[in-house]
Formats: C-alpha cells, sequence, structure tokens
C-alpha cells in the first residue's frame, strides 16, 4: 500500500528521537514537529493535538488580518 497524502508522517531523527511532519495532499511538506521526543506516544499525542486545533482562531497583527488576500 502506498501513503496516502494528505498525511502525517511520524519518524525517526537522527538523534533516534520521534519526530512528525505533515504532508499536504501534494506530498509537500507544510508543517513539522517544533520538538522531538524520547517517547513514540508523546510523539503521535502532538499529532493529536495538532489534529484538534483544526478550529482554532487565526491571530495576527490586526493591519495585517485586515488586509486582503
Amino acid at each position: 500500500m502506498s501513503r496516502p497524502f494528505p498525511s502525517y508522517w511520524l519518524y525517526r531523527d537522527a538523534q533516534r528521537l520521534w519526530r512528525w511532519r505533515y504532508d499536504a495532499s501534494n506530498g509537500k511538506t507544510i508543517a513539522v514537529s517544533s520538538e522531538s521526543y524520547n517517547r513514540k506516544g508523546d510523539c503521535e499525542r502532538a499529532i493529536e493535538i495538532m489534529k484538534a486545533s483544526y478550529n482554532a482562531p487565526i491571530w495576527g497583527p490586526v493591519d495585517d488580518i485586515n488586509q486582503p488576500s
């Protein structure tokens, strides 16, 4: 089975610590873990936190937010 996109990729870095990245439907990475984890379960929990934040508000400087895209 080939990897579906979009999806999270759970992997070990050069120090053998756990990290994740999120790849979009085109296969390009658009988000990465900001830290590494000693335990795989902690890394999986970080992914679950990211998944749960899908409806979090977007904040930024008022002048920038009010500008058209």
